[in-house]
This record gives C-alpha cells, sequence and structure tokens, in this order.
C-alpha cells in the first residue's frame, strides 16, 4: 500500500507540471496577442484584442443562426466519419489480415494519403453536385485515410499467439474481426478516430466554404467576406473547443488500456 502511494506521487506531480505549462503557455499566448493587437503593427482590425473577441463569440452564441449551422455540419462531419471512417477499420484489417490485398492496395493509399483532399472536390462536385451529398463525400474522402492507416499499422502489430488461437477455435474471417483484431487495435482504432475527425472536419468545412449556403464553413466564408474579422476568429475558437472537446470525448468512452 505504501509503495503504491509512493508510486503515485510523482504521477500526481507530473500532471500538476504539465498542467501549469500549459496554463503558463496560454497566459504567454495571450500577452503575445494582446501586443500584437495593440501595437499597430498589422491593419487595423485584423489582430483584434481578445475582449473584441470574447465579445464577438457572445453575440454568436446568443445568435440562434450558429446553432442552425452547427446542426448541419455536426450531421455532415458524423455521417462522413460513418462512412470514411468505417471504410477506412474495413481496409485496414482486410489489407493487414490478407497480405495479398495489402501489397496490392497499400502503396496508393499511403501515397494518396498527404494530396490535400480539396483536390478532390471538382470531381464530387461533378459526381455529386451541389449540395449535402458532396460536403459528406469530401470529408468521407478525408477520414479514411488516416483511419486505414492506422488501422493497418495496428494489424501488424497483434500478437500471433492471439491469431493461433482464432484459428485453433476455427473461427470465421468475421469472428477472426470482432474477436481478436478489433480488441487488441483499441489504441491505433483511437489515434484513427481522432484524427480521421479532424480530417472529416476539415473537408466538411472546405466543401462548406467553397459551395454551400449553410453550415459553420459558409458562416467563416461570410465574417471573412464582410471584414468581421474578431466574429471569425470568435467562432474559429469556438470550433477549436468543439473538436478539443470531441477529441477528450473519444479518449473518455475508448481508453487506449
Amino acid at each position: 500500500m505504501a509503495q503504491s502511494h509512493v508510486s503515485s506521487a510523482p504521477a500526481r506531480r507530473s500532471v500538476r507540471a504539465q498542467r501549469l505549462t500549459a496554463l503558463v503557455a496560454f497566459i504567454a499566448y495571450w500577452v503575445v496577442w494582446e501586443l500584437m493587437a495593440r501595437a499597430g503593427i498589422f491593419y487595423e482590425g485584423v489582430v483584434p484584442s481578445s475582449v473584441a473577441i470574447l465579445r464577438a463569440l457572445y453575440h454568436i452564441l446568443l445568435d440562434a443562426a450558429l446553432y442552425r449551422n452547427f446542426a448541419v455540419t455536426a450531421f455532415e462531419v458524423l455521417v462522413a466519419m460513418a462512412i470514411g471512417g468505417g471504410a477506412g477499420i474495413a481496409f485496414g484489417l482486410l489489407g493487414g489480415a490478407v497480405r495479398v490485398i495489402g501489397r496490392a492496395y497499400e502503396p496508393y493509399v499511403y501515397y494518396l494519403a498527404p494530396t490535400p483532399k480539396i483536390v478532390f472536390l471538382p470531381i464530387v462536385f461533378l459526381l455529386f453536385g451541389v449540395g449535402v451529398a458532396t460536403k459528406i463525400v469530401l470529408g468521407a474522402i478525408s477520414a479514411f485515410f488516416p483511419m486505414a492507416i492506422a488501422t493497418l499499422a495496428g494489424v501488424r502489430t497483434v500478437k500471433p499467439v492471439l491469431l493461433r488461437v482464432g484459428h485453433s477455435f476455427n473461427l470465421t474471417p468475421w469472428q477472426m474481426a470482432l474477436k481478436i483484431y478489433l480488441p487488441a487495435l483499441r489504441a491505433p482504432v483511437v489515434t484513427g478516430l481522432k484524427l480521421a475527425f479532424g480530417f472529416a472536419l476539415i473537408g466538411v468545412m472546405l466543401a462548406e466554404i467553397k459551395l454551400s449556403n449553410i453550415g459553420l464553413g459558409f458562416m467563416a466564408i461570410e465574417f471573412y467576406n464582410h471584414f468581421q474579422i474578431a466574429e471569425l476568429y470568435a467562432l474559429l475558437m469556438l470550433i477549436f473547443m468543439v473538436a478539443a472537446g470531441v477529441n477528450a470525448l473519444i479518449d473518455r468512452l475508448m481508453p487506449r488500456d
């Protein structure tokens, strides 16, 4: 018992140090931002003060338009995650378990993964037209690659003894995926989900900026077009906080160990 208390003390100190470092970094960023805003180095309004941004955030939160646009973007991102993330997991399992498929298609995944997904927008636009489907498809494409790569890498780290146990019980490929691979892939899948969510959000918002009249991306470009810079920063800050909350929720619901 005493040894447990001793071993947990350094962990608590480490957590406190991390939180203190994060707080100091936040204060430093805030001070630098305020200095830039008040020094007049940039064109007036390009770097508004934090007070102006917080005031804009307050007014945005009171505006019903925010929640309409948020609901649309949230729906598109969730559907994109379901399609692209699900396809990524399926490809990762299949490509990692079946070497022939992995060798045939894995190079294309790695080559296309770093490609900016906005290049697919004209093709997606031609196939699906202007509407929700285009935004979902671009988000799904963006989510597929990080999920597929994370799952592929995870499958290769599954202990051979687990595979031998599955084969000894004559498990079907579907049972092997559900009972052997997926439980052993918790950490890679969580990492892939977090990355896929970020990329899906980027893909959806890019499509909203380019060819939509609703959604958070459309809302952001409208603020930019009307030079409402404080409102733009406030909206981006709100999106960042929501994305961080979703990542924290994924960690809470799907712990790595």
